[in-house]
């Protein structure tokens, strides 16, 4: 496995130690040897990305992951390399043990020298390393190390980080007080969950993992804390089908939604839905909506419903329901999800059909075979919080979703989550150009259709998850992130699920 390719296996801080710990105690694995093989692999990526590079300042803390920064600082010096080391406290030596102490007496023994980081102090490096904090951060940044990361934050060098940037949790992707902004992280051991999610994916920069050449024994006597979802998920999950196959082997998606004014996104999830490999793909929504329906997509069968008296009859045929895309909170939409939920049909319910169940407050017993797929702004008003304060535990908060309502819970955003109570999975693909109207309405229909597909409800939420976030990659690839719109995702959709792109 090359850097670039990140592992399946997403771990916290605590069982990043533990296998560092099984490494060293059950395996013999000198701690010493699996530093230096750290520091090489920075310098290596360092100097691939930074061929040019003259001069570096190295930012090392007293821990571990600064003995790491001292092992780059002694291997730029011996290949000719101006190295500025900054510490930020006068008894840094006094203050190492361990690996990190063998790593100063050797990179003194280099020529390495080290000097007292004050405000004034310039960073001198073309590039900087920040191996100043580490994942054993258990608290807000302060005094003179939240002062130095803010100078380089400030500053227009390029950074990289060594196995974390300082200040952020490794565990959650929040910034503790303020985290050093990375061009490019390199972590090691364990790929680590908070770097791939929430703030994370804003001070990581392009992430790079390196196993530092463990064997795969190790990994099998710790615990992982989640799944990073990838190609070849859905590679396993969507073979190719059969020359004999026919519609009836795809499953029927109906998408109950699309009150006045609100039809258009009723729509987007329809049309997701046909192009996501659904079978059979019809509309439930307002009389108003259906000629506009019929004309955009003919392949969508469209009926107007005025309640859910009219809705009943219709939720004969189909498989699998989609219930929210422009729902509304009106007696009308009230009634339809009545009917969707007392179909017994599995549902996928996004966007409004959340509001509604929050205010109908069912879930438990009922929620024996669904999806949620809230956004952070649902999922805070679904668990009685503020926004910030569940974007700081995202992993958390998708965990007590599901302890609540059941079923499989999708909370999107950078670095979305889906859990079914059971395993967690990450997907780390997407970009901004998705923050727009629509994108939730389209990522319903492909949950979907996957359903209908005969996918289990959290293989099809993750992996819906994933397609979602790469077709709209591979759009912004070809004409930019800015005016991304949701429809734009549709046709790649295809594309991703069928293993074109």
């Amino acid at each position: 496995m090359s850097r670039a390719e990140l592992p399946g296996a997403l771990y916290t801080a605590e069982q990043s130690r533990a296998l560092d710990r099984t490494a060293i105690e059950q395996f013999g694995i000198p701690g010493f040897r699996l530093m230096q093989r750290a520091g090489h692999a920075a310098f290596v990526e360092l100097v691939a990305h930074w061929p040019a590079v003259r001069r570096l300042t190295v930012l090392c803390g007293s821990g571990n992951n600064g003995g790491d920064g001292l092992i780059v600082a002694g291997l730029a010096r011996q290949q000719g390399i101006d190295v500025q080391v900054l510490v930020i406290c006068d008894d840094f030596v006094e203050r190492l043990n361990g690996e990190a102490l063998s790593a100063w007496q050797w990179a003194q023994a280099v020529g390495v020298s080290i000097s007292r980081w004050r405000p004034g102090v310039e960073l001198q490096g073309e590039v900087v390393v920040d191996a100043l904090l580490g994942t054993g951060l258990s608290g807000e940044v302060r005094g003179d190390s939240a002062e130095l990361i803010r100078q380089v934050n400030r500053s227009p060098r390029p950074v990289m980080a060594v196995d974390i940037p300082s200040g952020l949790c490794a565990d959650t992707g929040c910034v503790l007080g303020v985290a050093v902004r990375a061009e490019l992280t390199l972590t090691f051991i364990a790929l680590k969950q908070g770097l791939l999610t929430h703030e994370g994916v804003d001070h990581c920069g392009q992430v790079l993992f390196d196993n530092l050449m463990l064997p795969d024994e190790i990994y099998e006597e710790v615990s992982l804390s989640a799944f990073r979802t990838d190609s070849d998920d859905l590679a396993k999950l969507l073979p190719p089908r059969r020359r004999s196959a026919h519609k009836g082997l795809f499953g029927h998606v109906m998408v109950i939604g699309g009150d006045h004014g609100m039809g258009g996104a009723a729509l987007m999830a329809a049309e997701a839905a046909a192009r996501s490999g659904a079978g059979l793909v019809s509309l439930a929504t307002r009389p108003e909506h259906v000629t506009a329906a019929l004309t955009r997509a003919p392949e969508v069968m469209v009926a107007g419903v005025n309640s859910g008296q009219d809705l009943q009859p219709l939720l004969e045929r189909p498989d699998v329901l989609v219930v929210g895309p422009g729902l509304g909170n009106s007696a009308w939409a009230d009634q339809l999800l009545q009917q969707a939920l007392n179909s017994g049909l599995p549902l996928v319910l996004d966007a409004d059909a959340l509001n509604l169940l929050l205010r109908r407050q069912q879930a438990g017993p009922l929620a024996h075979d669904w999806v949620l797929t809230p956004h952070p702004g649902e999922a805070a008003r679904m668990l009685g919080r503020e926004t910030p304060h569940l974007q700081q535990d995202r992993f958390g908060a998708v965990r007590e979703l599901q302890a609540r309502y059941g079923g499989t819970v999708v909370l999107k955003g950078a670095g979305s989550l889906s859990f079914d109570g059971d395993a967690m999975h990450l997907c780390n693909a997407g970009n901004p150009g998705m923050a727009c109207g629509g994108m939730g309405d389209v990522l319903s229909g492909i949950i979907g259709a996957l359903r209908a597909q005969r996918l289990s409800a959290v293989d099809a939420a993750r992996v819906g998850v994933y397609a979602h976030a790469r077709a709209a990659d591979l759009c912004a690839a070809d004409q930019g992130e800015r005016g991304l719109l949701a429809t734009d995702l549709i046709a790649r959709v295809r594309r991703v699920l069928s293993g074109i792109e």
